[in-house]
């Protein structure tokens, strides 16, 4: 495949939990998903997503979440003081419970691997926290967090620069235009 042949725009996704469009009722993650089938885009969870999918009795959601590949989580030592940043930034007081240690963990495994952080978390009148709340202080540390919307827009606009760039360089060559 010749760097003109390429569909991928350089995007890593992790979905968070809340994310996971099991009745495929939410437009802009089946958008996501269809980028994922053609290869534009990686589309993945972070194994505390994963697993957190997994609890409860929900058969759909389980089998949606086994269509992502996952990250395993690391505990490296060197690790442990942006881990403990980011849960100051999610929940001042320290996590309280296993569910807020999980989102500690999801945001924290999206920046290691340089991922964007599609959630449903926060930033609304029922809660104005959440991860979505504290997106700008968590860019501080590396987690680029975003609504599923916000992402779809976010690579439309990066396969326009790649559709600009093919054309310009078969043009340029005097090559077809990749498929």
């Amino acid at each position: 495949m010749t760097y003109d042949d390429r569909c991928d725009v350089g995007v890593c996704i992790h979905l968070d939990t809340n994310s996971i469009n099991a009745r495929g009722k939410l437009e802009a993650v089946t958008q996501l998903e269809k980028w994922k089938a053609n290869d534009v885009i990686m589309l993945e969870m972070a194994a505390a997503a994963h697993d957190e999918a997994f609890q409860g009795n929900s058969p759909a959601r389980q089998a949606k979440a086994s269509d992502y590949i996952y990250n395993f989580d690391t505990h490296a030592p060197r690790e442990q003081a942006t881990r403990d940043q980011i849960e100051q930034v999610l929940f001042p007081g320290g996590a309280a419970n296993q569910n807020q240690r999980t989102d500690v963990e999801i945001c924290f495994v999206a920046g290691r691997c340089m991922c964007w952080l599609v959630t449903l978390d926060g930033d609304s009148k029922s809660q104005p926290g959440g991860i979505l709340g504290n997106r700008d202080r968590l860019r501080e540390l590396g987690v680029e967090a975003m609504r599923p919307e916000e992402a779809v827009a976010d690579i439309r606009k990066k396969i326009e620069v790649r559709d600009n760039n093919a054309r310009f360089f078969a043009e340029k060559l005097g090559t077809p235009l990749p498929d």
